[in-house]
């Protein structure tokens, strides 16, 4: 399966523990190329509804619903839980997903 930074797969999140992000759900591949191309992992950033007001929630409107890129719940998945690719987010929201994911692992 060819997957691509930026694409929104419908993914299963199922089993969670906790206060983990569950369900099957819109899930933006953020890994780069080099390993989505190479390896059967993925990581994975889940989209939500939940208006938190998290400095590592994004906002964004995918398939013209509104809700947000959560990064504080990013998970590794092999990509036999990738159901269905459902698009890509917009490239102003691409450079805020990096700008975010860089402040967080800098």
């Amino acid at each position: 399966m060819v997957v691509n930074r930026f694409e929104v797969y419908l993914v299963n999140l199922d089993p969670t523990i906790g206060l983990e992000i569950k369900n099957i759900r819109p899930g933006l591949i953020i890994s780069p190329n080099e390993m989505n191309h190479h390896i059967q992992t993925v990581i994975v950033a889940p989209l939500t509804m939940a208006g938190k007001d998290y400095p590592t929630r994004i906002h964004c409107t995918f398939n013209k619903k509104k809700g947000q890129i959560a990064l504080d719940q990013i998970r590794t998945l092999d990509k036999a839980r990738l159901i269905k690719r459902l698009g890509s987010i917009d490239p102003i929201t691409q450079v805020e997903v990096l700008s975010v994911l860089r402040r967080l692992f800098a």
